[in-house]
């Protein structure tokens, strides 16, 4: 209570004072401020924050600030600033390996995959953040065939796009995504299945494809056993 009250307070302070100031860089970080305005769920007062800002000062806007406008713009749903941010920094999105993330989970938020497709496949460097968002989006806009699809071309795996697989399979649930489940879970490290997302996700997805054995037996065999864990087994 008394930290909303001080963040309010300080917010109050923070707007009217950076209507006056003329450089963000030199008067402010305001990737930093934004980050706590969003942090606080303040999304609204980012965006107020950053128009401030940078009304006509876009192209001298660091990445950290476009994230954080971004985020912002995400969560509020807010489609129509997200896109005007878009076209802001056009120019220099092709190999900003930074910012294509954030701006790729902001349309798939919206809905449009099409134009986080576009973004995607034009982009020079993929990274590995950026196929996990792509694969998060179109498990969101219940397109998993697509998430397997993609998750076929990477070649170095993390825990978040293995997990991400996984989900993919539970959201089809055939015998097909079975056999894929058995054949990558069998050549993933041992060190991935100490990560309890992973474990969990793992789980649900044997569960959801019908097979009972195989998630009873991960489920056994962990030492940490969470709740989503034990949702997972009790909702299969």
């Amino acid at each position: 209570m008394m930290s909303m009250i001080f963040t309010n307070n300080y917010l109050k302070f923070l707007i009217p004072t950076a209507r006056h100031l003329t450089s963000t860089r030199s008067n402010l970080n305001l990737g930093d401020e934004m980050k706590t305005l969003n942090d606080n769920k303040q999304y609204r007062k980012a965006l107020e924050l950053f128009d401030i800002f940078n009304e006509s000062n876009i192209n001298k806007c660091s990445n950290w600030t476009i994230i954080q406008a971004l985020k912002a713009c995400t969560e509020t749903n807010n489609a129509q600033r997200g896109v005007k941010i878009h076209h802001l920094i056009s120019s220099r999105l092709k190999h900003d390996f930074y910012v294509l993330p954030s701006l790729i989970q902001f349309y798939m938020q919206c809905g449009d995959v099409n134009r986080a497709q576009l973004l995607f496949d034009t982009s020079t460097t993929k990274t590995l953040t950026m196929y996990g968002t792509m694969m998060k989006g179109y498990i969101k806009n219940n397109l998993p065939n697509k998430a397997i699809h993609l998750f076929k071309e990477i070649k170095d795996l993390d825990e978040v796009i293995v997990t991400l697989f996984f989900n993919a399979c539970a959201q089809l649930a055939t015998n097909k995504e079975l056999d894929l489940l058995k054949t990558i879970s069998s050549k993933i490290p041992n060190s991935f299945y100490m990560d309890s997302y992973l474990l969990c996700s793992l789980i649900d997805a044997f569960m959801k494809c019908g097979d009972v054995t195989s998630a009873k037996l991960l489920f056994d065999r962990s030492t940490k056993k969470t709740l989503p864990m034990y949702r997972a087994m009790i909702t299969g």
